[in-house]
């Protein structure tokens, strides 16, 4: 099944609107949050939690500049494999979706542990995620946000 066709379908998915830098920054903020929230925590559950959303809410912000509205994780995770190769690597986007499901396993479920290598990992490289964002922000341009939507358009509505 064609997860983005999927995830467009979704009332809460994957959908278009009006390219704004100004909740892209409002993003950014919310992911400098979480990350300061990190440093204030002492649970690793809540480190966990906070550590994702630094990485959430750093790669939702890169959405929202592009134009695009997302509320499943998921969903947002699938966009960023499809049409933002050109600013993440397998290991990127491989670091993302491992942090989702930490962040569920240590949220949802009393039974489940978060590795301590992917705690780890987490606690190095959500700053350092956002770093890149930050850098990806500066770096799209009208032409390539352009491009991007223009991509995202042709595949939800190829077999239409």
């Amino acid at each position: 099944m064609d997860k983005i066709k999927w995830c467009s379908g979704k009332k809460e998915g994957l959908s278009l609107i009006k390219p704004n830098s100004d909740i892209a920054e409002a993003y950014v903020k919310k992911a400098e949050e979480a990350l300061e929230s990190i440093r204030l925590n002492i649970i690793k559950d809540w480190k966990i939690s906070t550590a994702y959303y630094t990485i959430y809410f750093s790669l939702y912000s890169i959405l929202t500049k592009i134009g695009i509205k997302c509320e499943i994780h998921s969903c947002t995770i699938e966009f960023a494999k499809m049409f933002l190769k050109d600013y993440f690597n397998e290991e990127d986007l491989d670091f993302i979706e491992d942090s989702l499901k930490a962040r569920i396993n240590s949220q949802y479920y009393i039974n489940r542990t978060v590795p301590d290598e992917q705690y780890n990992k987490m606690m190095t490289k959500s700053p350092e995620f956002l770093v890149k964002c930050k850098s990806i922000l500066i770096k799209l341009n009208e032409k390539k946000i352009n491009e991007i939507r223009g991509k995202f358009q042709v595949k939800i509505n190829k077999g239409r």
